[in-house]
C-alpha cells in the first residue's frame, strides 16, 4: 500500500501509470455500491469522478486513499507514490496554530532542521579545533541542501496558499480548535497543498469556498504537475481543472459502472450523450433482429425449414445481449408563467443596502454596500456575484420587502408573480412533510397530484411522510424547487438554487430555467449556471475595504475575459511605468560637456568602487583573525561566519561592478 498522507509516493519524471485496479467492488451486505471496476491512472491525470448522489464517489475515493477497504478486487500503486486526501468533513481541531500547521506540511525540510540543531549543539559542546572543522562541514552541507530545497521560500509559500483559500494573516496565529467546520476543511486543503503529494484525491474541495478562492484554486492545481482525482458537484470547477471524466453510470442490470471519457466536464456531456444514442440505436437493431428472428422460428421450426430455424435458435442463444441504456432516475422540472409581466421589472434609485441591529437603542445601521441605479427588464437574466458577506441575500431581500433600505428607493413593475427561493430555505416548516409543504402552497392541489409532483422531484413512497427536520440539504432544495413550479411566477429570485443538488438535478435546474419564460435575478456560486443564464453580470468586490457593485452588459465568460483584460492592461501600465522611471535621463543640449561630464562621472564612479572593495577586503580580514580568536564559542562563530559570508558576497558584487566599467 502506498504511504498516505490526510490532511502524501516518488516517481520518474516518465509519464507513468501511478495506480491500477482490477475488478474493485464494495458491498454493504447484500447491496453493492459497485461491483468489478477496473482502471489505470497515470501520473500527470486530472481526473472528476462524477454520478449522482449516492452512487458510491465518495467511497471509491476512500478505498483508493485507504482509508477503505474493497470488499475484494486488486488495487496498487507504483512504489513511493505519496497520497493526499481530503474528506467532506472536517478533520478533528488541532491544538496547533494555523500557521504551525502549515509549517509541518514540509517534513523533509523539518528533518533538515533537526539535524541542523543537533549539530548546533554539538559544535557549542565541541573541545578540538578537528572536530569542530568536522561539524562545521556537515553543517554547511544541510545549510546548502535546505537551501536548494527551498527552505528559505517556505514562509512566501505559506502566505500564498492561505491567501489563496481565504486566509489573512490575522487568521495565521488562531487555533484550529477556535475555527468552524468549513474553516477547518480549508486548512486541511492547504496543508496537502503545501505537501505537494503525487496523487491528490479531493472530495468536494469547493464546498467551503467563495468564487474568488474555487478560482485560486483552479489556477493552483492547473499549473501544479501532479495528479488529481477529485469528486465535485462544481461543473465549472471540472471543466477548468480536469482532463478526464470518470463517471459512474448505472448499467442496465441495475449495477454501477466506471465509464471513462477524455476532455472536460463539457466535452464528457457532450460524449456521454452520444454514446447513449448510440447504444440505444444498437439496443434497438438488436432487439428488431431478435424480434425477426424469433418470428421465423416460430413460424419454421415444425415445418420444412426445421434445421434452419434450429439453426437460428442456436446462435440466437448464443449471441450477447445488449443492455438497454439506463439513465440514472433523474427529477422533472418545469417553471411555467400564470401571465405576463410589465416590461419594467425592477427599479432602483440612490439604494443604500444593509440592515440595522434593532437591539440597540438608537438602532445601529450596518451599511453594506450602495447600488448604482439598476433597471431590470423582462426576459433578462441577471446574476449577482462576489465575495460571502458581501451583502447578496441582504440584496434579495432589500428587494422583495423584507428589509428596509438604509437609503433610497426599490420600485418592482407591475403584473409581478414573484417566486424566491431562499438558499437556507427557511420558508420551510421543519415540522411539516413535503406533502403538506405543496399542499400548503397550492390550496386545492388534491395529494394524488402532490404525491405526483412529487416523484417527479424524487419522493416515492414513504419519502412524502418524512419531516423536512429529517432532510438532507439536496431533498430540502428539491422539496423548494417542487413549491416553486406551483407559483406561476413570473419573477424568480433563486438564492443559491444548486446547493446540495448533484451534477443530474443541477443540470435539469439548468435547462429548466433556460426554458423559463420569464425574468431571472440570480445568486450563485455555481459558475456553470451563472455561465449558462446570465445576460447581465451584477458584480460585488471589496476594494479598500468598501463593496462595490458594479454592472456589465454581457455573458459571465464575457464578463470575466472583459476583467482578465482589465487586469492585463494595469499590469502592462504598471510595467510601462516602471521601465519610463528606470529609463535614462534625457541627453543635454551641448554633446561635447555631455561626454566630459559623462567622463568625470565615469572615474568617479570607479574610485568609489575601488574604494568599496578595499575596506571590504579589509573586513575580511578582521572577521578571520576574529574566528580564530572565538575558539569553540559556537554562538560566536556562527554570528561572525554569516556576517563573513555576506562580506564575501558584497565583495564579488563589488569585482563584477568593477569588471562591467573594465
Amino acid at each position: 500500500m502506498p504511504r498516505l498522507i490526510i490532511g502524501a509516493h516518488n516517481l520518474g519524471q516518465s509519464r507513468m501509470s501511478l495506480l491500477t485496479a482490477s475488478a474493485l467492488t464494495k458491498s454493504y451486505g447484500a447491496f453493492d455500491v459497485f461491483i468489478n471496476l477496473g482502471f489505470s491512472v497515470a501520473k500527470g491525470d486530472k481526473i472528476g469522478l462524477v454520478g449522482p448522489n449516492g452512487c458510491g464517489k465518495t467511497t471509491l475515493l476512500r478505498i483508493l486513499a485507504g482509508a477503505d477497504e474493497a470488499s475484494s478486487g486488486a488495487m496498487h500503486y507504483a512504489r513511493g507514490t505519496t497520497l493526499g486526501y481530503l474528506s467532506q468533513s472536517a478533520e478533528h481541531g488541532s491544538e496547533k496554530t494555523i500557521w504551525h500547521d502549515m509549517q509541518s506540511a514540509f517534513a523533509q525540510l523539518n528533518a533538515l532542521v533537526e539535524k541542523m540543531t543537533q549539530l548546533e549543539n554539538a559544535m557549542s559542546e565541541a573541545q578540538d579545533s578537528a572536530k569542530m572543522d568536522e561539524t562545521l562541514t556537515k553543517y554547511g552541507e544541510l545549510q546548502h541542501e535546505y537551501e536548494l530545497l527551498g527552505g528559505y521560500d517556505v514562509d512566501a509559500k505559506i502566505r500564498r496558499v492561505l491567501t489563496g483559500l481565504g486566509f489573512g494573516r490575522d487568521d495565521e496565529g488562531k487555533h484550529i480548535t477556535q475555527l468552524s467546520g468549513g474553516q477547518r476543511v480549508r486548512v486541511a486543503l492547504a496543508r496537502l497543498l503545501l505537501q505537494s503529494p503525487d496523487v491528490l484525491l479531493l472530495d468536494e474541495p469547493t464546498n467551503h469556498l467563495d468564487t474568488q478562492g474555487i478560482e485560486w484554486l483552479e489556477s493552483y492545481l492547473q499549473e501544479w504537475e501532479g495528479t488529481l482525482i477529485v469528486v465535485s458537484h462544481d461543473r465549472y470547477f471540472l471543466d477548468e481543472v480536469c482532463e478526464r471524466i470518470w463517471d459512474m453510470e448505472m448499467s442496465g442490470g441495475g449495477d454501477r459502472r466506471l465509464i471513462q471519457y477524455r476532455g472536460n466536464y463539457t466535452d464528457f456531456v457532450a460524449q456521454r450523450k452520444l454514446r447513449l444514442e448510440r447504444a440505444q440505436e444498437e439496443f434497438e437493431t438488436q432487439q428488431a433482429f431478435i424480434a425477426k428472428q424469433e418470428e421465423y422460428i416460430r413460424r419454421n421450426i415444425a415445418g420444412q425449414n426445421t434445421n434452419q430455424a434450429k439453426g437460428r435458435r442456436t446462435r440466437l442463444n448464443r449471441m450477447a445481449r445488449l443492455e438497454r441504456p439506463l439513465e440514472a432516475k433523474s427529477m422533472a422540472l418545469r417553471i411555467d408563467t400564470a401571465h405576463r409581466s410589465g416590461n419594467l421589472i425592477l427599479e432602483t434609485e440612490k439604494l443604500a443596502v444593509g440592515y440595522k441591529n434593532g437591539n440597540t437603542a438608537p438602532a445601529v445601521k450596518n451599511h453594506l454596500f450602495d447600488c448604482p441605479d439598476l433597471q431590470l427588464w423582462r426576459l433578462e437574466r441577471a446574476a449577482l456575484v462576489g465575495p460571502n458577506g458581501t451583502g447578496k441575500t441582504t440584496f434579495l431581500k432589500t428587494i422583495l420587502g423584507g428589509l428596509t433600505p438604509l437609503a433610497g428607493n426599490v420600485r418592482l413593475g407591475a403584473g409581478l408573480k414573484i417566486g424566491y427561493f431562499e438558499q437556507a430555505h427557511e420558508s420551510l416548516n421543519l415540522q411539516n412533510t413535503p406533502l403538506d409543504e405543496l399542499i400548503n402552497a397550492k390550496p386545492g392541489l388534491s395529494v394524488p397530484d402532490a404525491r405526483n409532483i412529487l416523484g417527479q422531484f424524487l419522493f416515492s413512497g414513504d419519502d412524502a411522510f418524512k419531516k423536512i427536520e429529517v432532510l438532507s440539504g439536496g431533498e430540502r432544495g428539491r422539496v423548494a424547487l417542487a413549491k416553486l413550479t406551483l407559483l406561476g411566477a413570473n419573477f424568480l429570485l433563486l438564492d443559491e438554487p444548486t446547493n446540495h443538488l448533484d451534477i443530474p438535478s443541477q443540470e435539469i435546474l439548468t435547462e429548466a430555467l433556460n426554458q423559463f419564460d420569464g425574468t431571472l435575478l440570480l445568486v450563485s456560486h455555481d459558475r456553470y449556471l451563472v455561465a449558462a443564464l446570465a445576460t447581465q453580470i451584477w458584480a460585488l468586490d471589496r476594494a479598500d475595504g468598501r463593496t462595490q457593485m458594479a454592472i456589465f452588459k454581457g455573458s459571465y465568460d464575457e464578463w470575466r475575459d472583459a476583467k482578465s483584460a482589465a487586469a492585463d492592461a494595469k499590469t502592462q501600465a504598471a510595467k510601462e511605468i516602471d521601465r519610463k522611471s528606470q529609463s535614462a535621463p534625457a541627453q543635454p543640449a551641448n554633446p561635447s560637456a555631455n561626454s566630459k561630464n559623462k567622463e568625470r562621472e565615469q572615474q568617479k564612479k570607479l574610485a568609489q568602487i575601488e574604494a568599496k572593495i578595499g575596506k571590504l577586503e579589509q573586513t575580511l580580514g578582521d572577521l578571520s583573525r576574529k574566528m580564530e580568536q572565538a575558539g569553540s564559542d559556537f554562538a560566536k562563530i556562527k554570528t561572525i561566519g554569516e556576517e563573513y559570508q555576506a562580506t564575501e558576497q558584497a565583495l564579488a558584487e563589488a569585482w563584477a561592478e568593477l569588471e562591467r566599467f573594465g
